[in-house]
């Protein structure tokens, strides 16, 4: 699905860039961002990947919010490393709150076979999540936040067409449209503000998502700590967000 819904969204947003290139004064991108552009989206390939093996394995409720509450943390780790971003006491007590909900909401170790399974490929794609994002963050500082995000988008479809199967139009179209929308607006974001202040943010969803597992697909199993380690992950990204 992803293989057809993203190059189809970004041929829907090629125009939009065009359009904004000509009326910017064709501005350019230096090569390195063209290369960041490349390597972020071979890791969103992979992170393609590594979703789709922990959701065939594991609860959405367990695996959304392990991978969304990984991401943050890394991200600000990654901030505060490798781009000289601090942190204040009240984003450290975030960080706090995002382990402890990731340990809540993880797949038992006792559990079935199938859940155990699930938790590494959850954890790795909170860490591609983290990596990505720290790339881009990088790379929309390289010039217009809006080229380089078509850029990725561009790169990531390439990526991903060796993948491409016939399937519905009608059903991919919407999922790319949404897809560009969401990742441009954090592109946007990751142009205006810090990286450990726009990660965090992003995952603000994930409380909806996990409601969405034990009620809609009835991941009634542990759904309490399922439920718990969510609204840690929420409350923890709230406490990077705004301390």
């Amino acid at each position: 699905m992803a293989a057809v819904a993203l190059p189809l969204g970004t041929l829907l947003a090629t125009p939009v860039a065009a359009a904004a290139w000509l009326a910017s004064g064709r501005p350019g991108l230096p090569w390195q961002a063209w290369a960041l552009a490349a390597v972020s989206g071979l890791v969103e390939l992979a992170y393609f990947h590594t979703l789709s093996a922990a959701y065939r394995r594991g609860d959405v409720s367990s695996v959304y919010p392990v991978a969304r509450g990984t991401a943050p943390v890394l991200a600000a780790l990654a901030g505060v490393l490798l781009l000289g971003e601090r942190l204040a006491p009240l984003q450290v007590a975030g960080v706090v709150a995002l382990l402890a909900g990731i340990w809540l909401a993880r797949p038992p170790p006792g559990g079935p076979v199938s859940g155990r399974s699930a938790l590494a490929p959850a954890l790795l794609t909170g860490v591609l999540i983290a990596v990505y994002t720290t790339i881009d963050r990088l790379g929309v500082r390289l010039g217009p936040f809006w080229l380089y995000a078509w850029a990725v988008f561009a790169a990531t479809s390439l990526w991903l067409l060796p993948w491409a199967r016939r399937g519905s139009t009608a059903q991919a179209l919407p999922v790319g449209v949404l897809t560009i929308g969401a990742y441009g607006l954090a592109l946007a974001a990751l142009s205006l503000a810090p990286l450990a202040l726009v990660a965090p943010l992003r995952e603000s969803g994930v409380v909806v998502v996990a409601l969405w597992g034990v009620l809609r697909l009835g991941e009634r199993e542990r759904a309490p700590l399922k439920l718990t380690g969510a609204a840690a992950v929420l409350a923890g990204a709230a406490l990077l967000a705004t301390g």
